[in-house]
C-alpha cells in the first residue's frame, strides 16, 4: 500500500499530540503537514506548524482534525477546494453544524465520529440495541468520568451514547436530553436521558449506560486505560476512508454494524 501523506490539524492539542506519535509506528502514513490556530515557533518532526490554509494541505492525501468547529470548518472549507478527505474527531457541533458538515460530505469523503475507539462505538451499537429491545418500561441514563484538564460537560462520547439511545427507541435524541449534572455522587433516571459528568485526576475516560424498570438494572459500560487508542482509531479510520467516494461515514460504517 502506498504511503498515505497525512496532515493533522490541532498538532499541540492532546489528542494531537498523540496522533502524531502513533503515525511514527505506522508505516502506512507520512506525516507531511501539522497546523495550530496560533503561532507556534517549534517545529515538529521537522515540520514547520502552519495555519489552516490552502499550502499547508495541498501536498495531502488526507486530515485528521482534532481541533475547535470553528477550525473544523475552516479546514473543510479547503479540504472541499482541493478535494481532500477529512477524518474528523472534534466534538461541540451545534445541530446546524452537523448539517453543514452533511453539505461538504457531498463534495468529499467525510469520516466523523464523537469517539474513535473501537470499543466505544461497539458500546454504542449495543446500547441501541438495548434500548430498542427494552422498550418504554425502562427508563435510562449516561454517566462518565474523565480528567480533571476536560472542561466541556458532558462528554462528546456521553451524548453520542445518549444519541444511541435515542436511535433505539427510534426517537429524536435533541428531544430527550434530561438533565446535565457536574460532580454528583448519585443522580436520577428520567422520562428524558440524564448525564452526569465527573472531572477528576488523570482519568482517561470511562463511560456507563444504565437501563432500569425499578425491577432490575442493565449496565454497559467501557474504561480506556491508553490515549492511543483514540489516536490507533482515528488512523484506523483514515486508512479506511481512504478509498471511499465523497459521503459522510462514521466509525459504525467502518466497523461494518447493521443499519
Amino acid at each position: 500500500m502506498k504511503k498515505i501523506n497525512l496532515a493533522i490539524t490541532g498538532c499541540m492539542g492532546r489528542m494531537g499530540q498523540q496522533i502524531i506519535k502513533s503515525v511514527k509506528n505506522d508505516k502506512n502514513f507520512k506525516l507531511v503537514s501539522v497546523t495550530e490556530n496560533r503561532i507556534i515557533k517549534q517545529k515538529i518532526d521537522g515540520l514547520k506548524v502552519e495555519f489552516n490554509t490552502d499550502n499547508a494541505f495541498k501536498k495531502v492525501s488526507l486530515i485528521i482534525d482534532f481541533s475547535v468547529p470553528k477550525c473544523t470548518f475552516e479546514v473543510l472549507k479547503i479540504a472541499s477546494k482541493l478535494k481532500k478527505k477529512v477524518v474528523i474527531g472534534t466534538t461541540g457541533f451545534t445541530k446546524g453544524e452537523e448539517n453543514l458538515i452533511k453539505k461538504y460530505s457531498k463534495k468529499i469523503p467525510i469520516l466523523k465520529a464523537g469517539n474513535m475507539s473501537l470499543g466505544i462505538n461497539l458500546l454504542m451499537y449495543l446500547t441501541e440495541i438495548a434500548s430498542n429491545s427494552l422498550g418504554k418500561n425502562f427508563l435510562s441514563k449516561v454517566f462518565e468520568i474523565h480528567h480533571k484538564h476536560k472542561k466541556d460537560y458532558p462528554s462528546g462520547t456521553a451524548l453520542m451514547l445518549g444519541k444511541g439511545i435515542a436511535l433505539g427507541k427510534n426517537k429524536n435524541f435533541y428531544n430527550l436530553i434530561g438533565k446535565k449534572y457536574l460532580n454528583k455522587k448519585f443522580f436520577p433516571y428520567g422520562k428524558k436521558i440524564n448525564f452526569n459528568s465527573i472531572r477528576k485526576g488523570e482519568i482517561i475516560g470511562e463511560h456507563e449506560v444504565k437501563f432500569s424498570n425499578k425491577k432490575e438494572i442493565i449496565t454497559l459500560n467501557h474504561e480506556a486505560f491508553d490515549r492511543s487508542l483514540y489516536s490507533e482509531g482515528a488512523l484506523t479510520a483514515a486508512k479506511w476512508l481512504i478509498t471511499k467516494k465523497p459521503g459522510l461515514y462514521s466509525m459504525r460504517d467502518l466497523l461494518n454494524f447493521k443499519k
